[in-house]
């Protein structure tokens, strides 16, 4: 594998919409990002990824885009976006943009061509078909309903794989790709110094299009089908590298959820389509095919396995881009340690369980009638008690520092790094998200009640993440000091930044020091390129493995629970270069871990 700039770096993903708002409109802004590149900087991050922020009617917050080349005044202007990628890298930081190329918008000056003359020129660069032939597949949209909706004004139709203002681009019409790749040349010559490629697989249909077997009662099938069965994207995506990215060294990586097998080299190898994809096996876990109502919570083990099962994949291919949580998903540590936070997984301060760091608890038995009993409502959805689950802070930074310590470039979503958590629903009406207000109604179509269905969702809801940024113990966290475009989760008053900045035992400190270590010149080579070897695999809530370097073995390890646990040493222990308790037992050759605890250790 060919050593690139970018190898040692440490990525953040902000999503403009909620972390800073400037001008007290509700709406985060360039502005604001300016004034808090010095919090990232402190922090230590080198590498931003903007969610969206182009000229937008914001259907599916910004993933619409009806001009690729203006920002949306929302958002600010040119001018700011400009001295956005000056001032970060004056800071020694790279600013990438989200490439969203599968769709345009409906408001895009393409899709209205197209209304005007859907048998011109513009009419071939979206999926069209004539209605009276009736719909050329029985494919479901990411977010509900057919791919098929009518063209108004005319007797076509058109295909959109994500919401309907989202009509898809025609990848195989090669003008369509020479003013995409026009426009990627375009802000690579700005300086930005690369890009996150969204929803990146679905550029290349199955053709021609056909029926498949339907999953649902709706006699529609879902996407993932479709996509199983294109052949071809490399050529797409090797001309887009070819024409854009490589000329600049830009850093590019991918959204794929499903290469197919074997292709993986083709994406992220040395001579692979993009820079790094991210690992989202770990995402996958626990999903139902009848829709996110339905979705199992994710056990330790399970947890460990993906993790491993993606380390020993990519093995010396690659470099995955590594997360816990992003735009897209529930937080990381309200899904991935609810499971483990007791037996009914759903804590509540004062009822469950033992008070952790920063004003917070973790369930350690199951009190009927005060947390609530986890079991199936005859539909094979899992019940949730009134509030999402309350994780301590130990808890948190073991999370942290056992996907950290990982192989690969490290992605840490906004608000990650103080320990945010969930946000609780009490009425669908406060759900922005159109995925969401979907997947609600597929829950009471299964026969859900209102109040099951809105829990059962709301803990994937993609609003869990895009809930303001917890800046301080102020009006709305914060965050603006006008009124929020989405409500702020209330235990604002407890997880800030303030609170946490310059204070040893915080989630942000601890990240702080993870980030620390990765740059430290003594164990960098080993923390970057070293190999990873699991650790006593079978040890069961343990997940523990090496970092092998030339002449240099780190041990990781995680009790990811809250009982203790003793865990055997492979040999002795030269440093302990992390813990994220004050506490340390070792004796006889094994070190007794207690609950959630996580240590670094370099061994002789």
């Amino acid at each position: 594998m060919k050593r690139q700039w970018w190898h040692n770096k440490t990525a953040y993903q902000i999503y403009p919409k909620s972390f800073y708002d400037s001008n007290g409109d509700g709406i985060g802004d360039l502005p604001g990002i300016i004034e808090k590149l010095d919090y990232l900087k402190y922090l230590g991050v080198d590498i931003l990824w903007l969610s969206p922020i182009y000229q937008s009617p914001l259907a599916d917050q910004g993933y619409d885009i009806s001009d690729y080349y203006q920002i949306d005044p929302r958002f600010g202007t040119m001018e700011d976006m400009d001295r956005l990628i000056k001032e970060a890298k004056s800071r020694g930081m790279y600013v990438l943009m989200d490439l969203v190329v599968n769709h345009c918008s409906d408001e895009h000056e393409w899709f209205k061509k197209a209304m005007a003359d859907p048998e011109g020129e513009y009419g071939n660069f979206f999926y069209l078909a004539d209605q009276k032939d009736g719909r050329p597949c029985n494919w479901r949209s990411y977010f509900g309903g057919s791919v098929w909706d009518p063209l108004p004004g005319t007797d076509k139709q058109y295909l959109h794989m994500f919401h309907k203002k989202q009509p898809d681009l025609n990848w195989e019409n090669p003008k369509v790709r020479q003013e995409i790749y026009k426009n990627i040349r375009w802000w690579l010559d700005k300086g930005l110094s690369g890009f996150r490629i969204d929803a990146i697989i679905n550029i290349k249909k199955a053709l021609p299009m056909q029926d498949y077997p339907a999953d649902r009662a709706d006699g529609l099938c879902a996407p993932d089908v479709m996509l199983s069965h294109a052949e071809g994207i490399g050529e797409f995506l090797k001309e887009m590298r070819d024409e854009t990215f490589r000329k600049y060294d830009a850093f590019t990586v991918g959204e794929v959820f499903n290469e197919k097998p074997g292709e993986l080299e083709k994406f992220i190898g040395d001579d692979g389509y993009f820079s790094s994809m991210f690992d989202f096996n770990e995402h996958l876990i626990g999903q139902d095919p009848r829709g996110s109502w339905a979705a199992k919570d994710v056990t330790a083990e399970e947890y460990k396995e993906a993790c491993f099962m993606a380390q020993e994949k990519v093995g010396d291919v690659g470099f995955y881009s590594t997360l816990i949580e992003n735009h897209d998903e529930a937080r990381g540590v309200s899904r991935f340690l609810a499971a483990q936070a007791g037996k009914c997984g759903r804590a509540a301060e004062g009822q469950c369980g033992q008070g952790g760091q920063d004003g917070q608890s973790t369930a350690s038995q199951d009190a009927a009638g005060q947390c609530g009993q986890e079991g199936q409502d005859g539909q094979g959805a899992v019940k949730q008690a009134e509030a999402p689950a309350v994780i301590n802070s130990t808890a948190k930074k073991m999370l942290a520092g056992l996907y950290f310590m990982l192989r690969g470039l490290p992605f840490i979503y906004q608000g990650q790094e103080i320990g945010m958590e969930n946000v609780h629903f009490t009425s669908i009406d406060e759900v922005d998200d159109i995925s969401t207000r979907f997947e609600y109604q597929t829950a009471l179509e299964a026969g859900l009640s209102p109040e099951d269905a809105l829990a059962a969702v709301g803990r994937s809801s993609r609003d869990n993440a895009r809930t303001p940024m917890q800046w301080e113990d102020a009006p709305h966290a914060g965050f603006t000091a006008g009124e929020p475009w989405l409500k702020e989760n209330p235990n604002y008053h407890e997880i800030n930044v303030k609170a946490q900045m310059g204070r040893k035992d915080s989630v942000l400190e601890f990240y702080r020091s993870l980030i620390a270590l990765r740059k430290d010149e003594q164990y960098q080579e080993t923390v970057v390129y070293g190999a990873l070897e699991p650790y006593r695999r079978e040890q069961k809530n343990l997940m523990a493995y090496f970092r092998k370097g030339q002449g240099q073995t780190l041990l990781v390890l995680g009790n990811f629970q809250e009982e203790g646990q003793l865990v055997r040493l492979p040999g002795k222990v030269k440093a302990v270069l992390l813990n994220n308790l004050e506490s340390w037992e070792e004796e006889n050759g094994s070190l007794w871990l207690q609950g959630w605890q996580f240590a670094v250790l370099e061994m002789e």
